[in-house]
């Protein structure tokens, strides 16, 4: 795989002209778009009940793991996966050193970790097999340290289980890219990106809390404005949701500038045969 000056490798039938710079800015908004439709669904015909039939509610419902949303957030850490695939092969491909190689082909692994992970719930299934084992007297984890941390922990389990993972995943994307990327507004959508999806695990912290533990922030802002729990319950979940697929929109375009600027005019597949 190499970067093409010329019209090598072109069709036959010509080539389609596709602009490098605002590529990645025009499919960021599509993104955009796409995803305040979701919550425009979710809001009217699923919560608001503009449909009657349960089954079309659900189809619209955000807060699902079966439902569109859901599909697109996987398609697009899918994407999101495969562009740093490409990545990795194009720095491969050009002998850069060891580490970056290995930098990019991590970052490639992990953001296709996650399109399985939204797709198959893994951190959830983590999360209930923990609290099945912790309940389970076959094991005797219960009066061990794992066993202490679960019953101090408030949240979610898979939180416990899969997070400080997550987290440390989370914190070599910037400190790698933080030297892979040079200019500031690169590095301002980088921590953008990674501040909406602390945001969005934050809300899902507070989600698992009891309805009368002292941090439920959700429970508190129901009291404070006469709101229903339902219907804070429903939209924070829907905010949580839509920044997680924000942050993926914004990672997206970042990775695919990137992918650009490598590539330069173009970007050529050499299939060889002899190897």
């Amino acid at each position: 795989m190499n970067s093409s000056n010329n019209g090598a490798g072109r069709l036959p039938g010509g080539s389609i002209p596709i602009s490098g710079q605002s590529l990645p800015t025009r499919i960021f908004i599509f993104c955009l778009l796409a995803e305040l439709l979701f919550v425009f669904l979710d809001a009217f015909v699923n919560y608001a009940e503009w449909s009657k039939y349960g089954t079309i509610r659900r189809l619209f419902n955000i807060t699902r793991e079966d439902g569109l949303a859901t599909w697109f957030m996987v398609i697009q850490t899918f994407i999101t996966g495969l562009i740093l695939w490409v990545i990795f092969l194009l720095q491969r491909s050009r002998g850069v050193t060891r580490g970056r190689v290995a930098g990019w082909g991590f970052l490639a692994g992990f953001f296709t970790y996650l399109s399985a992970d939204d797709g198959a719930m893994i951190h959830e299934r983590l999360g209930t097999l923990a609290e099945k084992v912790y309940e389970s007297d076959n094991y005797g984890y219960s009066g061990g340290l794992f066993g202490k941390i679960q019953e101090l922990f408030p949240s979610y389990e898979w939180q416990l289980v899969a997070l400080p993972a997550l987290v440390a995943a989370g914190l070599f994307m910037l400190f790698f890219l933080w030297r892979e990327f040079n200019t500031g507004g690169e590095r301002l959508l980088l921590f953008s990106a990674a501040a909406l999806m602390g945001l969005a695990v934050g809300l899902d912290f507070f989600e698992g809390l009891e309805f009368n533990h002292p941090l439920n922030l959700a429970a508190w802002f129901g009291g404070t404005f006469d709101l229903s729990m339902r219907w804070v319950a429903h939209f924070s979940k829907s905010l949580e949701e839509f920044l997680e697929m924000l942050a993926m929109s914004v990672l997206m375009m970042l990775f695919l500038r990137h992918l650009i600027r490598l590539s330069g005019p173009g970007l050529t597949f050499n299939f060889d045969s002899s190897r």
